[in-house]
């Protein structure tokens, strides 16, 4: 198990303003939506009853890009998830230059609590 300072290491290792958009769904995922944080190959995963759930994913090289996969997401038909070629997890994008769609996230995790 990892510890929660290596995870801390990794979220304050990526600058602003991308660091304030994934600090923010850190900590949205773990307090308003009840999913546990664990680290993989210098990734954080979040888990719901035990079960993976998805993986938040930053990338400095192409443009601070930040996503969220989600492990089922390909059983939801949302126009704000795309499957980029994959099977079973779809992808939400995420723009740190601009405000969360918070509702839309909720929804979207919401209906695929459903699912575990």
């Amino acid at each position: 198990m990892v510890s929660q300072q290596t995870l801390d290491s990794y979220f304050s290792a990526v600058p602003e303003p991308p660091r304030s958009t994934i600090q923010f769904l850190r900590h949205f995922f773990m307090k308003e939506m009840g999913l546990e944080e664990k680290q993989k190959n210098n990734t954080p995963f979040y888990y719901f009853h035990k079960k993976w759930f998805g993986f938040l994913s930053y990338n400095k090289d192409k443009d601070h890009e930040i996503y969220i996969s989600f492990t089922k997401g390909g059983m939801l038909e949302h126009p704000a998830l795309a499957s980029e070629g994959r099977k079973q997890a779809k992808i939400y994008r995420v723009n740190p230059f601009e405000d969360i769609d918070v509702k839309e996230l909720k929804e979207i995790i919401g209906l695929l609590k459903q699912h575990y």
